[in-house]
């Protein structure tokens, strides 16, 4: 006679056959699981609540926070601006020659991400942004070294419509190549455009301290004593 059995019950005798493999072990109830998982992301996010708080941000919130724990982020935001001030060696843009390129770039990427623009003779709308947003980055992160040389005096014969285009390095290697500035926002490119290629790269981190403050976005780049408004482009860029 064949006995039927329920394999989902909970009793001695099936768990006598699951332990001899006779039946499947049960499924294992998930919800129990996932409640604590989300109770744990909770309590996670609550811990680090004040990771992408500034000193300007931590000191705010003296009335609602606990002093010890404020002082833990204090002590932690210090050293991390300590450590980019020892890091921070360049701070410029390097105005490069052919014959340095080497030298320059590849040799000095074996220590840094190096940055490229290679810009247009005539300096065309995307060329005239990414120059200036070169001078701010450069200003902003020293850590990662940023170059501009002209592109047909580093690249014989290197098609104008093709600039401006950006080289990274690093270790010696191109690791990314954007021709043009469209993958990124043509000629509305701004800075955090080029900070989250940064982030992507892993020349920058998430929760680097000078991610945090970011100006309200302004329509408009400035280029020599010339402010152009981005409208502006759109009649010079074919």
């Amino acid at each position: 006679m064949e006995v039927q059995v329920n394999e989902n019950e909970d009793t001695e005798w099936n768990d006598i056959l699951r332990q001899h493999g006779i039946i499947p072990e049960k499924p294992k109830d998930m919800e129990p699981i996932i409640q604590e998982a989300l109770v744990e992301a909770e309590l996670k996010a609550h811990e680090n609540r004040l990771e992408d708080k500034d000193l300007d941000e931590l000191d705010a919130l003296e009335d609602e926070e606990d002093e010890e724990f404020l002082q833990q982020y204090r002590k932690k935001r210090m050293a991390e601006l300590s450590t980019l001030q020892q890091t921070s060696l360049f701070n410029q843009v390097y105005p490069l020659q052919k014959v340095d390129y080497a030298r320059e770039v590849t040799d000095a990427s074996n220590n840094a991400f190096v940055l490229v623009n290679l810009t247009s003779q005539g300096a065309n709308v995307e060329s005239r942004v990414l120059t200036e947003l070169w001078r701010q980055l450069a200003a902003k992160f020293g850590d990662i070294k940023f170059c501009e040389i002209r592109a047909d005096m580093c690249i014989e014969g290197y098609p104008e419509k093709n600039t401006p285009t950006i080289l990274v390095y690093k270790d010696t290697e191109i690791r990314r190549q954007l021709v043009t500035l469209r993958e990124l926002n043509g000629p509305r490119t701004k800075v955090e455009d080029i900070e989250r290629l940064l982030i992507d790269l892993g020349a920058l981190k998430e929760s680097d301290v000078r991610l945090k403050k970011r100006a309200d976005s302004v329509d408009y780049r400035t280029t020599g004593d010339d402010e152009l408004k981005v409208e502006d482009y759109d009649d010079d860029w074919d």
